[in-house]
């Protein structure tokens, strides 16, 4: 009864608000479970994907603090009125939290209080500048958009110094690195131009004081990252100090011991 009524005397607009109000109502007493979150606002990271444990895991020092959250990829493709379910769920688990989304498509239809949507590619180094200057550095990145090897690869490289120190940078949907169509390669498992056998690379950072490499120079990520975490699909960059000495090595040439 009540669908046919607002179709008649409501816009696509109004209505959708309503729907929207009606699903922060079922979330009452459930801001805290991201999973039971995510199914009422009808997101894929929870039921099709496994995201949302691993998410609440990794995000809850996060949850009542005034954070800059951007998320790459808003859904729904081409269609201006179509997506952002996650950006719902983001905004009702973080309740002081500005959500940042940015998407190739035009999707400002969706805007609402604390979620702004940014229109650009994701590959865009001016783009993407402009939009940290509008947001300040940001506390969590997640990049759930092209999922093309290429793309995600160099949106990091962008992004990461833009990472505010214990910030982390989540990546989505990393069988892509396995597809083709992606830019993936399921015979070569070392090829070194997709995403999974890149940041596999970077776990050699953490351990860049142990190198026997006279002279060796640190770079960001050897300097910033100071743990990395892979799931199933999906992976996780915790960016700090990453400053612990060896216990054997001094400036990657000087050994204290000959035996470990």
């Amino acid at each position: 009864m009540i669908r046919p009524f607002l179709i008649k005397s409501f816009s696509y607009k109004q209505r959708r608000k309503f729907w929207n109000k009606i699903d922060d109502l079922k979330t009452i007493g459930f801001g805290g479970n991201l999973s039971r979150l995510g199914k009422i606002y009808g997101t894929d990271k929870v039921g099709k994907h496994f995201y949302t444990n691993h998410y609440q895991s990794h995000f809850k020092a996060f949850k009542y603090k005034r954070i800059n959250f951007l998320e790459i990829g808003v859904g729904g493709y081409d269609k201006p009125t179509v997506g952002g379910r996650s950006l719902r769920m983001w905004k009702r688990y973080f309740p002081f939290g500005k959500i940042y989304p940015l998407d190739i498509h035009e999707k400002s239809f969706l805007n609402e209080s604390r979620i702004k949507i940014f229109q650009g590619s994701q590959v865009d180094e001016a783009f993407l500048n402009e939009v940290v200057s509008e947001t300040g550095d940001l506390d969590i990145i997640i990049d759930d958009g092209s999922h093309v090897n290429e793309h995600v690869i160099k949106t990091f490289e962008l992004l990461f110094p833009k990472l505010k120190k214990g910030g982390i940078y989540a990546v989505e949907d990393m069988q892509t690195s396995y597809w083709p169509d992606f830019g993936g390669d399921s015979e070569n498992l070392n090829n070194p131009s997709t995403m999974m056998n890149y940041f596999k690379a970077l776990t050699d950072s953490l351990n860049n004081k142990e190198f026997i490499k006279p002279g060796y120079v640190q770079n960001i990520y050897d300097k910033e990252i100071v743990s990395i975490h892979f799931y199933h699909n999906l992976m996780f960059i915790h960016k700090g100090d990453n400053n612990e000495e060896s216990n054997l090595v001094i400036e990657n040439y000087r050994k204290l011991r000959s035996e470990l």
